[in-house]
């Protein structure tokens, strides 16, 4: 699960680099009190504002720091932390039509031994029409396996595994028309799996367990965002498709093919209420190892289960999400869908599916983007889980 589990890290990391400080206003310059001339003295604080607005427009275009330690309670990987360092910024300062660029670095610490880091970058370049997205992560995770397919899930029976690695991704996506994106991505990691403490009987040890495992993989990336705000959408659409072709042909150990694609639409009931709708879909072709599946609760797909319980070579998970502002920098959202794992895309089963609920609070970091820090409450067939975020789940 290092790949799923640092790529989570990183996104997360852009989300919350992506929260600039306040923005500055300069004040007016007091009246000058001496004896000048009228003239003269509405010369100077025509030079005085005209000072004052350049001013103003240098600050706009200066970067923001941000450092937030964001806590963490997973059921998968224990309680603890990320802290976390972004930069933000424009990469051209006489434009506004690119979005602004991110740097950054991350880590992860829990009480169940999980450690972490990764460093990261989204660039927009030559006023949006390319698009360069970088990171590398390395590090240790430490949770249990319950096995593939939905009644290893429902089973109960679990291997405790300790799995440590690294990973590289980059991907480059040129602005081709209709603010469709598309351009190719390259991933790269390296994994050590072995069994982390005391293993029953009726559990399933994967054959991964005590392999280095090398996966390498070319794919390219097709996404439509007619999106006005990325952080807090009101109206318009994503499509994002993602393909990833693992060969041993160039340098992986399995041979295996991953695809994903999402939707998100929005609609707007005012000012202050939105209405989102999300679906999710991922499937997986070949041989490939356990974490190379569809994993069911990663990136908000869906909230309430423990990550990688549920995971089949078949995925859907679809939700929606009333999101309400309130005063004072507050907001409330409630949420719910289902979702069900499958081995193959013609054998999702009615009982098998995975309904979840919950409500969220909300809290305005940044005005000018509307970027909430969430905390969401969420409850899925059996089991309980509570989250802590900054931006939207979808």
């Amino acid at each position: 699960m290092v790949r799923w589990r640092f790529r989570f890290l990183v996104l997360t990391l852009f989300y919350i680099s992506a929260c600039p400080k306040a923005s500055t206003f300069a004040q007016e310059p007091e009246a000058n009190q001496t004896d000048n001339k009228p003239q003269d003295r509405a010369e100077g604080e025509a030079d005085e504002k005209t000072e004052d607005k350049k001013e103003d427009e240098k600050k706009g275009h200066r970067g923001a720091i941000v450092v937030a330690p964001l806590p963490i309670v997973s059921p998968a990987i224990g309680s603890g932390i990320v802290p976390v360092f972004g930069y933000i910024f424009p990469l051209q300062e006489k434009t506004k039509t690119s979005p602004p660029s991110v740097v950054g670095a991350a880590g992860l610490i829990t009480n169940n031994g999980t450690r972490g880091f990764g460093v990261g970058a989204d660039l927009f370049l030559k006023q949006d029409l390319y698009e360069l997205k970088t990171f590398y992560a390395r590090g240790n995770i430490n949770y249990d396996l319950y096995g593939v397919g939905f009644e290893n899930g429902n089973s109960g029976v679990k291997v405790p595994l300790r799995q440590q690695g690294q990973i590289f991704f980059v991907e480059f996506l040129r602005n081709i028309h209709w603010k469709i994106f598309a351009g190719p991505r390259f991933v790269n990691g390296d994994s050590l799996i072995t069994v982390n403490g005391t293993v029953g009987p009726d559990a399933i040890i994967p054959p991964d367990v005590g392999l280095q495992t090398n996966l390498r993989a070319l794919g390219f990336r097709v996404i439509r965002d007619s999106r006005i705000n990325r952080f807090y959408s009101t109206q318009g659409t994503l499509l994002d498709f993602t393909a990833d072709f693992f060969s041993q042909g160039l340098g992986s150990k399995y041979s295996f093919q991953s695809y994903k694609f999402t939707f998100n639409k929005y609609f707007s009931f005012g000012e202050k209420q939105v209405l989102a709708y999300n679906l999710f879909f991922c499937g997986t072709g070949g041989q490939p190892p356990f974490y190379g599946n569809c994993i069911y609760g990663t990136n908000n797909e869906l909230r309430g289960y423990q990550a990688g319980r549920y995971l089949d070579r078949y995925m859907f998970a679809t939700q929606a999400e009333y999101r309400l502002v309130l005063p004072w920098r507050l907001g409330l959202v409630a949420f719910g869908g289902f979702g069900a794992v499958a081995p193959g895309v013609d054998q999702f089963r009615t009982d098998q599916l995975l309904p979840a609920g919950g409500t969220g609070i909300r809290f305005l970091l940044s005005r000018k983007y509307h970027v909430n820090l969430r905390t969401d409450f969420a409850w899925g067939k059996d089991t309980f889980t509570w989250s802590m975020g900054v931006a939207e789940a979808f």
